[in-house]
């Protein structure tokens, strides 16, 4: 399969023929292009490895690069290619290992760094990995910088380092803790109230480095009380890693299975006398909570009590509503995320905006409009007073915050916002077929709509939307619609097809 070359980085599989595949040496390539970007935004002076003149003097400073990575199997090898060519372009390398998305942006803030590079595939399976490419802000790059990294590339002219100027490599174990410590100093997180409200919290780490830091993440939060699924960083992924419901049957289990239990003891103890019996029945275990996370840490999804889903797309929106109870600002999701966030910015009468979609662009929209909460309908949370990605750990403490000060159970919290569903289809099209053409006339035939065309096509009814946006990869254009209920959804998805 050809590389996927975006603004969420370079992806690819494992193994295969260089240029369509993610080989050794695309990822030297992507590497060293990185670096030359970079050294663009410097002075030759303190680019020396890329500009091959200066650097030779006592004042001369390396720059500065964050690795971390997932536990994919191949990530260990390609964390050794990345620091070989940086190390090998006069780049100092801080290596925090297996680490997290949102911990390596942070980290690249934290150490001061020049840029950051992530080896991870987010929610793709495990024969994919991926280098994430982050600026000094510790933010992905933005889309003129990824076409102008496509062309480095592509020139293949880069310059590396005399020996006397090689960069320095260092081993950092600390960033995971770094980045919790950070967010247990939110004034939205109340350590005290989840100490004191006992949570009986089960998660699913996809055997990737959740497993790591979750578990850190509990225990400073004062929850005593947790059961990890899938939690040792194997890299071996038990089902397909992307959090959404259709994947989630073991934890779902779980949950049902102790929400049976418990409702069993329950009806016994109205019967049994308090014998040894009726003690080893109530001791079983009861979930207040169960939380999913990809390989990499930034998305979450959300199981309620019952074993239900509570739904990625109201990770966002639960977690918006308990931000704008405490601090009043606007708010940023994706044109393909669910309507119910702009509903509950209205109520807290508060400003919602549409980005095209993707985390750079939500971003970039989110400090044009002094957003103070903003993601995804993936399960991804932004919270810029941390940092501006998305960061499924500040997620999980904002949401037993939530849980904790209003003593309302999981799916009480679902119920508070208007229940919509979205649904996700496709048309397939020949390579001949004029897709921006579709898009403008389709545009045109709802103009009364005032459709919006930042990323592709999107109608708003009153009744719900729909979303066009054509594939950068694919020749084919998604079609996602949204309505209070699957037969209204269905309906509108199948007007504009």
């Amino acid at each position: 399969m050809p590389l996927i070359k975006s603004i969420s980085g370079i992806r690819g599989t494992i193994g295969g023929t260089t240029g369509e595949n993610l080989t050794p040496v695309d990822i030297v390539k992507f590497t060293s292009a990185f670096v030359t970007l970079k050294a663009g935004n410097k002075s030759p002076s303190n680019f020396e490895g890329v500009s091959g003149e200066a650097g030779r003097g006592s004042l001369y400073q390396k720059p500065k690069f964050i690795i971390g990575r997932d536990a994919r199997i191949s990530g260990e090898t390609i964390n050794a290619l990345v620091c070989a060519t940086l190390q090998s372009m006069g780049v100092d390398v801080i290596d925090v290992g297996l680490s997290t998305t949102p911990t390596v942006e942070m980290a690249v803030t934290q150490h001061r760094a020049d840029g950051g590079i992530i080896i991870t595939a987010s929610h793709n399976p495990m024969q994919w990995n991926a280098l994430k490419l982050l600026n000094e802000k510790g933010e992905f790059i933005s889309a003129a910088e990824g076409q102008k990294l496509l062309e480095i590339a592509e020139k293949e002219d880069f310059y590396y380092t005399s020996v006397e100027n090689l960069g320095n490599y260092t081993k950092y174990d600390h960033a995971i803790e770094d980045h919790i410590n950070e967010i247990l100093k939110l004034d939205l997180v109340d350590v005290k109230a989840i100490q004191e409200a006992n949570f009986s919290v089960v998660f699913d780490a996809v055997n990737s480095t959740g497993g790591i830091a979750i578990p850190l993440l509990l225990q400073k939060l004062g929850v005593k009380n947790y059961k990890a699924l899938f939690g040792e960083p194997t890299g071996i992924f038990p089902h397909n890693p992307e959090p959404l419901p259709e994947h989630l049957h073991e934890i779902s289990s779980v949950m049902k299975n102790e929400m049976s239990n418990k409702n069993n003891s329950q009806l016994a103890s109205l019967s049994l006398p308090l014998t040894g019996l009726r003690f080893s029945i109530l001791n079983s275990q009861f979930y207040d909570v169960g939380f999913v996370v990809d390989p990499d840490v930034d998305r979450l999804a959300i199981v309620m009590e019952n074993g239900e889903m509570f739904g990625e797309e109201y990770t966002l929106v639960a977690i918006a509503d308990y931000v704008l109870q405490h601090k009043k600002g606007n708010t940023v999701s994706n044109l393909s995320s669910s309507r119910a966030l702009h509903d509950v910015s209205k109520k807290h009468g508060v400003t919602y905006s549409a980005a095209a979609v993707g985390e750079v662009n939500v971003v970039e929209k989110m400090k044009e409009t002094n957003a103070i909460i903003g993601g995804e309908g993936n399960g991804g949370i932004i919270l810029p007073e941390l940092h501006y990605g998305r960061d499924a750990l500040v997620g999980i403490a904002l949401f037993l915050t939530f849980m904790a000060k209003t003593k309302q159970k999981c799916s009480e919290i679902k119920a508070l916002y208007p229940q919509y569903v979205i649904i996700k289809n496709k048309m397939e099209l020949t390579k001949d077929t004029n897709v921006q053409e579709i898009l403008q006339k389709t545009a045109l035939k709802y103009a009364s709509c005032n459709p919006n065309t930042i990323d592709g096509v999107k109608i708003d009814f009153e009744e719900g939307w729909v979303h066009l946006r054509p594939s950068n990869t694919e020749p084919i254009i998604r079609i996602y619609a949204e309505a209070k209920n699957e037969a209204e959804a269905k309906k509108l998805l199948d007007k504009i097809k």
